[in-house]
């Protein structure tokens, strides 16, 4: 414990500019004579770390010394942290604080400083605008420390079609896809490995029962997930009026969009048949037309009734 600590108090010093004794003793939950002692020892160990009195005082490493990085170049750490930042942004793990602290530790303070000044200009964050919430933080940090634990957990599951379930599983691990993070896992239900939508997840625990490894790894899983077919697909020929042109084009990729003599937009595009597909089609309103399949356009025109329906039962 005595090596981790002086190792990461050494890679706390050389990621920041100073930091006072008392803050080290709290973050590392010591004494402050245990701070002393071991700022000593990594002194002697030929790191010079400088102290500094009065109201900014506290301890740093000297400007000149630094962690050769060797060929990772500083636009390569920037990627680095970058990245880092974006998925501490969503997950409320300790591991990846610290992971970020040692890869800042490589930069030696000149170019912390370039790089503040110039300020960033790429952000990579996985949470919606409206903010990630404790709760998905919560069970992200869970769900991950009961996949390194091989620590079975149960939760209520609720499909696509509202349907709830029961489920216990052998967590594999987490990964973001898209818009949404989901949970890799063998789920004892099905006898097979699935794949669970976080945000359909409710009541979570974690159970004292481990599992053993049964030789799957996470990046298997989805390199099979990726190139399987999705299932029995439907091609749609969708007529959109003019005015929604910038979201179509942002949905479906400008190639794919033909402008009409009269202004229209057409788009040929195949999707799974699902309800995802369908809620896409009714998100567009009255912009959108289904031309193609009959059997679309009739479940589309019979939905927009119903909801119609719902309106003027609400002004009887």
């Amino acid at each position: 414990m005595k090596i981790q600590r002086l190792l990461a108090i050494t890679m706390l010093l050389l990621s920041q500019r100073r930091i006072s004794g008392p803050a080290l003793a709290d973050k590392f939950e010591v004494s402050i004579r245990t701070i002393y002692r071991d700022l000593e020892t990594i002194n002697s160990a030929g790191i010079p770390i400088v102290s500094y009195t009065g109201a900014d005082g506290g301890y740093e490493i000297m400007e000149q010394f630094r962690i050769d990085r060797q060929i990772v170049t500083l636009d390569d750490l920037q990627s680095i942290l970058t990245a880092l930042k974006g998925v501490q942004s969503s997950l409320n793990d300790q591991d990846m604080d610290t992971l970020l602290t040692k890869v800042k530790a490589l930069v030696a303070k000149s170019e912390q400083n370039r790089m503040e000044e110039s300020g960033e200009t790429l952000i990579f964050d996985t949470n919606l605008w409206h903010g990630g919430g404790l709760r998905d933080k919560s069970m992200l940090a869970a769900l991950r420390q009961a996949a390194k634990n091989r620590t079975v957990v149960s939760f209520l599951y609720t499909n696509s079609e509202g349907i709830g379930e029961q489920r216990s599983v052998e967590p594999i691990g987490i990964a973001w896809k898209g818009y949404s993070w989901y949970l890799y896992a063998y789920c004892r239900l099905r006898n097979d490995y699935r794949t669970f939508r976080l945000s359909r997840i409710r009541e979570l625990q974690v159970r004292l029962e481990q599992f053993k490894n049964r030789g799957v790894r996470l990046e298997e899983l989805d390199a099979k997930w990726g190139t399987q077919e999705p299932g029995p697909t439907v091609q749609l020929v969708l007529r959109f009026r003019a005015r929604v042109r910038v979201r179509v084009e942002e949905a479906f990729g400008q190639d794919a969009v033909e402008v009409q003599e009269d202004g229209s937009l057409q788009v040929t595009v195949s999707y799974p048949d699902s309800q995802w597909m369908y809620g896409m089609l009714l998100s567009y309103g009255p912009d959108v037309q289904v031309l193609e399949p009959t059997f679309v356009a009739e479940f589309i025109k019979s939905q927009a009734e119903q909801i119609y329906k719902c309106y003027e039962i609400a002004k009887s």
